[in-house]
């Protein structure tokens, strides 16, 4: 037994379980009951912490710090291996290949085998840029010193136009200034560049043309220096300032910052200035023309991680080199393991940050599949995101195999059918947030199914097929849709109905969506990007909640609105609005407590002095939604604007949080959904959303469908990505896309309402849908 006592991390309350080793255990309960503090933060978090004081100091100081978390006693630990939901990184130059290591031995394989040889693997990898130099070092030889001339050079793979990125960025000079204009009539519309401001003088008094002179009549050499000089430093207006051509500062200033955290309107700008295109020089490629030039058996490595996997394991398969056996047949097991796992239809040189989010944690879990570790503890967060039905079955395949090898499976899920294979329930409860956090149940699955909780009560939950559909208004129509993997495709999605897009994984669902809309449909799109936010942001900084709150008190008390933020003048002194004083020591875990100053709620004393309908800045912030919504709505305290965002952030299920809560400490499915209560008042009519069930109780996805409904009964047009068969069969409309995924897919198989999906099975979904709602 894994014995856990009297665990206490974020809102468990002195949990005591006991989890039998080399067995399957799921976890399940509504979004925000507790169930990643009890196996992340408390079970794989100490597993993890001790294997880390096994190693010396040395090597510690280079590892992250994980503080011990708050239990009384673990007993019984193994190793833990993690497979979380953590998006992969969105760097340009991180591909499939890169992350799972298919790249490296790629790498070296077509160093060993490939004609002409070009030289070590660094030259096929195009994040290594060639460099070389020469020059004279001086070395101290018996009491001497000695020059010496020295050269060297490295051959790397990296295309050097689009420096190994595979796209290159063209800035659009009309949406930069009107070259009919004189810079003194104003001619540049990059937005922070008013006349008369310091960024527009660098340019009309720099003395290196003429400022009344119309942009469209500058010769050769003035409209160079005006667009592309390299950095000098001159004097302007008897300042010393540093002069740089306008394209080099534009892309300095805000296209190296990353584009979720500009303000709006410069966001719209890059929008409308930058476009990215396909590098000339390399094809997309990111290699330089050597590295594409050797070739096994007329193959080059760009040809290789431009194929679909499946495709690619056929091709190593029909390698035999003795000399380097060893590393043939490590790539075709890994290239297999994409294959089993049901990744097969992805290609080794596809962006990492393009992948969904299951496919994302499908990947990280290749490394562990053919492991010959056992009597290790793997910890899984949701295994089943964004798998159809179909695709489930392969998981639970796999969970199951992982068992049979002598290793603890531990899994939080949702879903019913990956709750069926368990041995071993913990269900965690009763509700979210302080009315969760302790263990309503413990035995089989079919114990769960009599046992009365909210899970084993939703556990047999068949939704119908609806009787009535809704009607259309209107269509949006998409014609020869090729995005990705999609073959032509021409749809018309129905508005004002709900309509659902669904398929197996890979099919070409968010290519369809997000990737071929017409340009100028009124569309607010709700991706599965992960919500950004430090240890100080809270819901109530996120939503824009805290902007009217923080007027509303300063206009009660006659003072200016910025004491009443924590991240500003109003901040406590001692710990500069945290809450809590860190500190850091070095390889240990560092140590957070609570700020004596402020006792924990952030802002000044004096602050604390101003009230607004009887309460302060801290006790509104430590309210939770529900009683915020009536406190706002209320005679002495009425906020409408704040009111509005309270009450949708009820709707969507929200009602447990406390508005200071940080959001570093939200669950999956609670971030999922703050995110849908920000978006809800966009001014779009045609919402989409990808997979808004990730993460959801199946309490939860009840609620959530009386969402869409409302959503919908409100005059708006809602499209849905999603697996949930639940969801489909709520749907007016669905359209199915396969019949596979990757090559296999990308085309309609089906369209039309869910009882003509059930009737027909004519498609994977169809079968899995009817076997569902009893069909």
């Amino acid at each position: 037994m894994i014995r856990v006592h009297g665990a206490r991390e974020n809102n468990l309350k002195d949990v005591s379980v006991e989890i039998p080793k080399r067995r399957l255990t799921v976890f399940t309960g509504v979004s925000g009951s507790g169930k990643s503090s009890l196996v992340f933060d408390t079970i794989a978090a100490e597993s993890q912490r001790l294997i880390n004081e096994t190693y010396s100091a040395f090597v510690q100081g280079f590892m992250p710090t994980l503080a011990r978390p708050e239990v009384d006693v673990l007993e019984g630990l193994t190793t833990a291996i993690i497979v979380d939901q953590q998006r992969m990184g969105a760097d340009p130059r991180s591909t499939v290949g890169t992350a799972t290591d298919a790249n490296a031995m790629l790498r070296i394989l077509f160093s060993r085998l490939g004609r002409p040889h070009i030289g070590s693997p660094k030259a096929y990898s195009f994040n290594v840029a060639s460099i070389s130099g020469a020059g004279a070092v001086t070395v101290e030889r018996g009491g001497q010193q000695v020059k010496e001339r020295r050269s060297f050079s490295i051959t790397g793979g990296m295309c050097p136009r689009c420096e190994g990125r595979g796209s290159v960025t063209d800035l659009d000079l009309a949406q930069l200034f009107d070259d009919s204009l004189s810079l003194n009539e104003g001619a540049l519309t990059v937005p922070g560049y008013k006349t008369g401001g310091w960024n527009y003088r660098l340019y009309t008094e720099s003395g290196l043309y003429d400022p009344d002179k119309p942009i469209r009549k500058f010769t050769k050499r003035e409209l160079q220096d005006f667009l592309y000089k390299e950095p000098t430093r001159m004097k302007i207006a008897g300042i010393n300032m540093t002069y740089e051509g306008l394209i080099p500062r534009i892309q300095k200033s805000m296209l190296a910052k990353d584009k979720e955290g500009m303000q709006p309107h410069i966001r719209a700008f890059v929008d409308r200035a930058v476009t990215f295109t396909d590098c000339p020089d390399c094809d997309g490629t990111r290699l330089t023309a050597a590295a594409r030039s050797s070739k096994i058996a007329g193959v080059s490595i760009a040809d290789a991680c431009a194929m679909q996997i499946s495709d690619l394991a056929e091709w190593v398969r029909s390698l035999s080199e003795p000399t380097v056996a060893p590393l043939l047949a490590s790539l075709r097991h890994t290239l297999d393991s994409f294959v089993e796992i049901g990744l097969g239809y992805l290609s080794l040189d596809r962006p990492a940050g393009t992948l969904s989010g299951g496919e994302a944690q499908r990947v990280k879990m290749i490394r562990h599949l053919g492991s010959s570790l056992t009597d290790v503890t793997y910890v899984f967060d949701e295994p089943t995101i964004g798998l159809h039905p179909h695709d489930i079955q392969r998981m639970n395949e796999l969970l199951l195999r992982l068992r049979d090898k002598g290793n603890t499976v531990l899994v939080v899920e949702h879903k019913p059918e990956a709750i069926a294979i368990a041995d071993h329930v913990v269900d965690l409860g009763p509700g979210a947030g302080t009315a969760g956090g302790t263990v309503c149940f413990e035995g089989t699955v079919d114990g769960l199914r009599a046992g009365g909780t909210l899970t084993g009560r939703h556990l047999d939950d068949r939704a119908r097929v609806k009787d009535t559909v809704r009607k259309p208004s209107g269509s949006l129509e998409i014609r020869g849709a090729t995005t990705h993997n999609l073959r032509d495709v021409d749809v018309d999605i129905p508005l004002g109905v709900l309509c659902v897009v669904t398929g197996v994984a890979g099919s070409g669902k968010s290519s369809l969506v997000h990737g071929s809309m017409p340009a100028g449909a009124d569309v607010v799109s709700i991706d599965q990007t992960p919500i950004r936010g430090s240890r100080r942001s809270n819901p109530a900084t996120y939503t824009g909640l805290l902007e009217p709150i923080r007027k509303a008190f300063a206009k009660a008390n006659g003072v200016k609105p910025a004491l009443f933020s924590a991240n500003s003048e109003g901040a406590c002194p001692t710990c500069n609005g945290a809450g809590v004083v860190y500190t850091d020591l070095a390889m240990m875990a560092g140590v957070a407590t609570t700020c004596e100053e402020c006792e924990g709620k952030r802002f000044q004393a004096s602050v604390l002095e101003y009230t607004f309908g009887g309460r302060d800045i801290a006790e509104v912030l430590a309210m939770p939604v529900t009683e915020a919504e009536e406190f706002f709505a209320s005679d002495e305290a009425r906020i409408p604007a704040a009111h509005k965002i309270l009450a949708r952030m009820s709707d969507v299920g929200l009602g447990y949080l406390t508005l200071g809560q940080p959001l570093t400490t939200l669950s999956g499915g609670e971030r999922q959904r703050l995110k849908l209560a920000t978006h809800m008042a966009g001014k779009g009519g045609v919402y989409v959303l990808d997979e808004p069930t990730t993460g959801l109780h199946l309490a939860d996805v009840e609620q959530l469908l009386g969402l869409l409904d409302r959503l919908v009964d409100s005059g708006k047009s809602v499209i849905v990505v999603e697996h949930h068969q639940a969801v489909m069969a709520h749907a007016d409309w669905i359209i199915d896309l396969g019949p596979g995924a990757g090559h296999d897919g990308g085309r309609v198989v089906f369209e039309g309402t869910p009882a003509d999906l059930v009737a027909a099975r004519s498609t994977l979904t169809g079968e899995h849908l009817a076997a569902y709602v009893g069909g």
